[in-house]
């Protein structure tokens, strides 16, 4: 089995994308996981370039990585400057890491335009840095720089770049495609150019301008290229680098090629995730194989042969890549849908299917209303309990509340207060009231305050994310809204949903189903639910 070398440049290349900033902390973090992963060389950044990169090398060379090779990037020497005096040579040697790549320019376009040297002088900056940094280090990787333009231009020159290169000590040179712009016939094209022009390992980076970023590194390893550079999750600058997620899946399970071993590729969901998490990103649901859609099933006709034979709409096996098969319900839902999804969440199906066309009816009905139950897993189990008992789960009852937001001054914070009373399963009513940093808060606080003496368990549950979407564009203010309310205790986490004109009753239903979910899997006593009187509130 060929082998492919994995290099990461997240924390460089990625970090020059848009929002995307990592502390120094956060970098030695992805550094270790990515080393744990599986990845062979790890960019760490332009020490000569900010203050920030230049700090992570120390750090980063005494946290005994085991696999991967951290690497320092910079650039060729600058024009009629010695290297042994070009400060940017001396940062990457200062750096302390065992390889080192350098971007060197191959497209005379760049060499006229943008240096303003000869063509001869630009060989020379290769040869010269390359053979400087080789004298020092174990590995000198050079990017050449617009290589795919440069050949399509200028063939003899690029290609020249690359033998000087070589010639100059380079253990692989790696193909860049810098504008994004390449196809992949063209790619893999050039890839034979350079193999029959050096007898050195070759190496693929692409950007993502065209969105074939993943097809061009793809085409240039069936071409002949042996690593692949790239980011997590395809971050980097303008529209993206290689996404090495998707590389390494296509690579090691389609194509044939070892990347990582293959209990390591089990983590690639959570590696995925845990990069996002550090940027501060939100996952892209649909990121292949390992976002939370890539398995996911909407329509019936699908749930339904996922239910007998799971590669009938499955390319590969989720748990390949540390993901899973999810059964969506929503009004596009089937009887198929429903009896999974309740199988899924330990609910025996025998016990919904007497149920299952009255359930599918009203789920309908209330996504036509708004509602959404693919991503409020604890509103739907809600529904279908009571569907199966005939009546609502519900623990307190509501006798009021009263939201109040109110600003003084222009120059003040608004202060929210949350006054509410609700009667317990003793038949007692408890009247509280809270302040919060807005008026939902003030809710949630006002709530929990309310039922923490007949319910304890409730002190440990934490509102942890918390979603407003408005449904009906072009209404403004007026128009519906969405809430999603994701709550977690010390074992779980689950999400619920509202829907409304009034943006605190659709949070006020995402938070009592919120409470509801907790004490159903507590295994409280379930309660009919009464009429609830007319809620008030201060917010328009």
């Amino acid at each position: 089995m060929k082998r492919v070398q994995l290099y990461d440049t997240t924390l460089r290349d990625g970090c020059q994308g848009e929002e995307i900033a990592l502390t120094v902390d956060a970098k030695l973090a992805v550094a270790e996981r990515l080393d744990a992963f599986g990845v062979h060389y790890i960019e760490g950044g332009w020490p000569g370039s900010n203050p920030r990169d230049a700090a992570f090398f120390g750090p980063a060379m005494k946290l005994g990585l085991r696999h991967a090779k951290v690497v320092a990037f910079g650039s060729t020497r600058r024009p009629g400057n010695p290297a042994a005096a070009d400060e940017n040579l001396k940062m990457i040697l200062n750096a302390g890491t065992p390889a080192a790549c350098i971007v060197g320019k191959t497209w005379d376009l760049h060499v006229r335009e943008e240096l303003r040297i000869s063509r001869e002088a630009n060989l020379e900056l290769i040869h010269d840095s390359v053979g400087y940094l080789k004298r020092r280090l174990d590995e000198v990787i050079l990017d050449a720089e617009h290589f795919f333009d440069g050949w399509a231009a200028n063939p003899e020159f690029t290609l020249e770049c690359l033998k000087v290169a070589a010639d100059a000590g380079a253990t692989l040179i790696c193909l860049c495609d810098t504008r994004g712009g390449s196809m992949p016939a063209h790619v893999a094209a050039g890839v034979t150019a350079a193999k029959a022009a050096v007898g050195i390992p070759l190496g693929i980076h692409c950007h993502n301008d065209s969105e074939l970023a993943v097809a061009n590194s793809l085409a240039a390893v069936d071409a002949g290229c042996v690593q692949v550079q790239g980011t997590i999750n395809g971050v980097g600058e303008r529209c993206g680098n290689t996404n090495l997620v998707s590389v390494i899946a296509n690579l090691q399970l389609k194509m044939g090629y070892h990347c990582v071993k293959q209990e390591k590729l089990r983590g690639l969901t959570e590696l995925s995730h845990f990069v996002d998490e550090l940027a501060n990103r939100e996952p892209l649901k649909s990121q292949a194989y390992v976002g939370l859609s890539a398995f996911a099933h909407k329509a019936g006709l699908h749930a339904s042969a996922v239910r007998k034979h799971a590669s009938t709409y499955e390319h590969i096996d989720p748990t390949l890549v540390g993901n899973h098969q999810r059964v969506l319900v929503s009004d596009q839902a089937g009887r198929s849908n429903l009896l999974h999804k309740a199988k899924e969440l330990g609910i025996d199906p025998e016990l919904i299917e007497p149920k299952v066309k009255s359930l599918l009816a009203e789920i309908k009905k209330l996504e036509h209303q708004g509602f959404q139950f693919e991503g409020a897993d604890a509103s739907f189990e809600l529904l279908l309990q009571k569907a199966i008992n005939g009546e609502r789960v519900r623990n307190f009852e509501l006798v009021g509340f009263r939201v109040i937001d109110e600003k003084r001054n222009e120059t003040e914070v608004p202060i929210a207060e949350a006054t509410i009373m609700v009667k317990g399963p003793d038949g007692s009513i408890e009247h509280t009231a809270a302040i919060g940093n807005g008026p939902v808060n003030a809710l949630d606080v006002a709530l929990r305050k309310a039922l923490v003496r007949f319910f304890p368990s409730i002190e440990r549950v934490r509102l942890v994310d918390y979603k407003v979407r408005v449904l009906e564009g072009g209404e403004g203010t007026r128009g519906v809204v969405r809430v999603l309310i994701e709550s977690q205790d010390d074992k779980s986490h689950w999400t619920t949903v509202g829907v409304s004109h009034n943006v605190i009753e659709a949070s006020w239903q995402a938070l009592v189903d919120a409470i509801d979910y907790k004490l159903y899997k507590d295994g409280r006593k379930r309660r009919p639910a009464r009429p609830q009187p007319t809620v008030t509130s201060g917010v328009a």
